[in-house]
């Protein structure tokens, strides 16, 4: 039998894709936010495509402070960018 493939929503795009294939943004408890790279970390996490266009869009329509429940200040944004371009987008 074929494993279930877990999907999730981009916040950007709002469109279902494989887990694998999206980042995971998280709000830890504390109340950082970061990008987590394992899937795992604690806290509250929203997923976006690895690209610049969807980070873009969810930052115009507040999706992304819609999806962590916390405010996203401009340098949190401006190290998500610097991320995605790092991961070859």
């Amino acid at each position: 039998m074929a494993k279930k493939v877990p999907m999730r929503m981009c916040v950007g795009c709002r469109e279902m894709k494989p887990k694998k294939e999206l980042l995971r943004i998280v709000r830890s408890p504390e109340g950082e936010v970061s990008v987590d790279r394992t899937g795992k970390a604690s806290g509250r996490g929203a997923y976006i495509c690895v690209g610049v266009e969807c980070l873009n869009k969810a930052q115009k329509t507040k999706a992304l402070e819609r999806a962590l429940e916390h405010s996203v200040s401009d340098e949190v944004f401006d190290r998500l960018h610097s991320e995605i371009q790092a991961n070859g987008q």
